[in-house]
């Protein structure tokens, strides 16, 4: 691929870019840009030597998953191996178009490193979770007969012309057909290279879904294999085919690289303390969007880290989870009741959005690294000011005077007042106990254990895995200072989702024996 890196250059790219939301999809299609060779009558995807796994996972009927899941792996199937498969089986089945569907693809990894951090049995209990929940979408899809990606050819590539602004211009003239071609051709490249092609077309917006998707599909391929990373990426083209953009953060995203002159920029190493993190993550927070972005692309043409610039990200969607007011009674839903913060609350998707970027900003070119954390920041300020809640003006938890007011000091009890919090839904106090438990210096592991409990037993409507990975992965990058935030906004969204078992859960626990 020919990246733009002047500022020339760019600005043409964005233009390519906008051609078919401004002209229409007729025009695109006498300009050449949306000639395809339909896909729809293609021949099945093949996974090789996974394949008889992955259709196991979309034939098997919900009833006897389980049973037939926990007999492969007392036969010595492992449970690596079992999330492969179910990524596949999920991808070739719903290609990013099925909202519990990517949903459930997007809690594959997390649910793996989960399983991780626990021991005998209980490792295959958030796994099994999620490819309950998997196979049971699978079947309310109508199974391999409904089945979405098929094989596609690459369109033959043209000399001279840019794959990047083909994509780009298929997605926007929702031609799906041509935006799949397209991609099959830039994906005989290698992974890290497709990834950091098909990011100029994620980065059109900043749509939750959209920014997420492709990180968990990235992060799928140290399970599945680099082999697939066509299958798991190409839900992205679909999704964002699917879900057009608004086009104003491209716009924005080109204007801050333009006016601090990013393009071609090395990134710097210039260290921030803690009250610069601070005030950083603050800025993000208060900010519009366009301040937002713009104070980000200002601080990295001043040389500093992007770990630092990705650090008061996520601290500034962290108030988000402290600070939100919980749904309104007309925001209920079942299992999203009057008060609740879990599942898809403003916090969470802008802390999950966060991640994202911070990860994917790792992946590719400097100036894709650059475009994650400035639209990152542009994602945060935009949720905090189209929540519907008065984030600028609401106390985050947990509030002084109440943690303060605790007198357990030692951590066994603080644990058992914290799971006692929690299955009382009480948020605020759940918050206080996390808080004192930090400010104490006791060990974070029986922390994060209790919450990594109830992250797999309840049902987070769609949502406990990925934020618990989340939580982890920013307490471990965050300085002593901060990092606590995480793992407080973490134990309010257990106390508000707790009461609601995840499905297949106490069936799993008893065909493994666990009590």
């Amino acid at each position: 691929m020919n990246r733009p890196s002047t500022r020339r250059e760019f600005l043409s790219s964005v233009g390519q870019g906008m051609l078919a939301a401004s002209v229409g999809t007729q025009l695109v299609t006498d300009l050449n840009l949306a000639k395809a060779e339909s896909v729809g009558n293609a021949e099945p995807l093949h996974f090789g030597p996974l394949e008889p796994l992955v259709a196991l996972l979309q034939e098997t009927p919900t009833e006897k998953l389980l049973p037939t899941l926990i007999g492969r792996i007392q036969q010595g199937t492992e449970l690596k191996t079992l999330v492969a498969a179910a990524a596949l089986a999920n991808a070739r089945t719903f290609g990013g178009e099925d909202y519990v569907g990517y949903h459930t693809l997007m809690a594959l990894a997390p649910a793996w490193r989960m399983s991780q951090e626990l021991t005998g049995p209980r490792q295959a209990l958030p796994i099994l979770k999620v490819l309950y929940r998997n196979t049971n979408r699978i079947s309310e899809h109508g199974g391999k007969k409904s089945e979405v990606l098929r094989r596609v050819a690459p369109a033959p590539k043209k000399a001279g012309e840019d794959e990047t602004q083909q994509l780009r211009a298929a997605v926007a003239a929702r031609d799906v057909d041509q935006a799949e071609r397209t991609f099959a051709a830039i994906a005989q490249q290698e992974p890290r290279t497709a990834f950091d092609e098909l990011l100029y077309t994620v980065q059109e917006d900043t749509q939750v879904h959209r920014t997420v998707l492709p990180h968990r599909a990235w992060e799928l391929l140290d399970i599945v294999g680099a082999e697939h990373a066509h299958t798991l990426l190409r839900q992205s083209v679909r999704f964002c085919v699917k879900e057009q953009p608004h086009g104003a953060p491209s716009k924005v995203l080109a204007k801050v690289l333009d006016d601090h002159k990013l393009l071609g920029r090395k990134p710097g190493d210039r260290a921030a303390d803690d009250a610069w993190i601070d005030a950083m993550s603050q800025t993000i927070f208060k900010a519009t969007p366009e301040q937002a972005a713009d104070a980000v692309a200002s601080a990295l043409a001043d040389g500093f880290s992007p770990s630092a610039l990705g650090e008061a990200l996520s601290l500034a969607t962290n108030q988000l989870v402290l600070r939100d007011p919980g749904r309104t009674a007309r925001q209920e839903f079942p299992g999203k009741p009057i008060g609740s913060v879990h599942g898809d609350s403003v916090g969470v998707h802008a802390s999950d959005s966060a991640n994202a970027w911070r990860n994917m900003a790792n992946v590719g070119s400097t100036r894709n690294l650059f475009a994650c954390l400035i639209l990152g920041a542009y994602q945060a300020a935009q949720d905090r000011s189209q929540g519907g809640g008065d984030y600028l003006n609401l106390p985050a938890l947990p509030l002084d005077l109440t943690w303060k007011r605790l007198t357990i000091s030692e951590p066994d009890r603080l644990l058992a007042e914290l799971e006692s919090a929690i299955r009382g839904n009480l948020q605020a106090q759940a918050c206080n106990v996390v808080q004192h438990y930090g400010q104490l210096g006791h060990d974070a592991r029986p922390m994060f254990d209790l919450l990594l409990k109830y992250a797999v037993s309840e049902d987070g409507a769609l949502h406990a895995e990925k934020y618990y990975r989340t939580t982890t992965e920013e307490f471990a990058r965050t300085r002593p200072a901060f990092r606590w935030r995480h793992v407080v906004a973490l134990a309010r969204v257990t106390a508000s989702e707790y009461g609601r078992p995840a499905p297949g859960y106490h069936e799993a626990c008893d065909l493994l024996n666990i009590s």
